[in-house]
């Protein structure tokens, strides 16, 4: 079954849309409401807009709307609901919150349609090589050879159904693992130091605004960034500077390092694909393709004479 397309383009689109519409003066929920207009009702900008009546504001309806969702899809839209819940509970500027995470959120959709297209010709090599074993066949067929009755109805050929199963399956699961070990796994690198950004941005203590974080962060089952934040408020302390533009240009660098590593690993993926090839689904090809031809055409020869 192919996989649903990925929401990071819609959720892109939504946090950008939703911060032009407030900075023109409407409300949430009338921005909400616009915001989704046109969209299918399954998509969770309609699901935030149909409940903006129940409790909890839009951060615990895109929380709930979203939980059915794959990962990344599921971190995308909680990182916008983590970027309103900490502006909201800070006091800070909502519309700025918003702008810097449409930002984080193009820099993704950018990052990942550029590993797409760089994995598009090795995946669609690895697929195509995978129906040689079958190509085979039908080509022994074409020459007038009973290779598929070699194959189903005598003993060299039911050991030549499993081998060559056996191998087409490995081909087939080590090229998903490779492909997925090469798909990015958060969708918001660098969030934690955004948030903080946006939370001392609202005039708090570092430590009021590093509680409601790391709450913010526990509550939308979102990841951290590991020591990065200490390291820059330890360094804002030191050198008696705001710490906000050291979090964002932090946030930044980290967006930065998580797209040379897609990159890094889509490049490697192109090799890597060439093993399954070389290791199973060749050999695949010997076994259910080649050798039935061969003991067809020897069975034809000695029958023959």
């Amino acid at each position: 079954m192919k996989a649903p397309p990925s929401q990071l383009p819609d959720v892109a689109s939504t946090t950008q849309r939703l911060a032009v519409l407030l900075h023109a003066g409407l409300t949430p929920t009338s921005a909400w409401q616009h915001v989704a207009r046109g969209r299918a009702e399954s998509n969770v900008a309609a699901a935030v807009a149909v409940e903006s009546g129940e409790p909890g504001g839009a951060p615990e309806r895109i929380f709930r709307a979203s939980a059915g969702l794959a990962v990344l899809d599921r971190q995308a839209w909680n990182s916008l609901a983590a970027a309103w819940f900490v502006a909201a509970q800070v006091g800070a500027p909502l519309v700025g919150a918003l702008r810097t995470q449409a930002r984080a959120l193009r820099m993704l959709v950018h990052s990942q349609r550029e590993v797409a297209t760089a994995l598009a010709a090795p995946v669609s090599t690895a697929r195509m090589v995978l129906a040689l074993p079958a190509v085979g066949l039908v080509f022994g067929a074409l020459l007038g050879f009973d290779t598929l009755g070699v194959l189903f109805t005598t003993p060299i050929g039911w050991g030549c159904l499993v081998v060559g199963g056996g191998l087409i399956l490995v081909a087939v699961r080590w090229n998903r693992r490779l492909v997925r070990s090469a798909t990015p796994e958060r969708a918001a690198p660098g969030l934690e130091c955004e948030l903080m950004a946006v939370a001392v941005s609202g005039g708090g203590s570092l430590v009021q605004a590093r509680s409601i974080v790391a709450a913010t962060l526990e509550r939308f089952a979102l990841p951290g960034d590991g020591d990065h934040l200490d390291e820059v408020l330890q360094l804002s302390h030191e050198a008696g500077v705001p710490a906000a533009e050291l979090l964002r240009a932090e946030a930044d660098e980290l967006r930065l390092i998580a797209d040379a590593d897609a990159r890094a690993a889509a490049a490697a993926l192109s090799v890597q694909l060439m093993l399954p090839l070389g290791l199973c689904v060749l050999p695949a090809f010997m076994v259910l393709g080649v050798l039935p031809l061969m003991v067809a055409v020897i069975s034809s020869t000695v029958e023959g004479f």
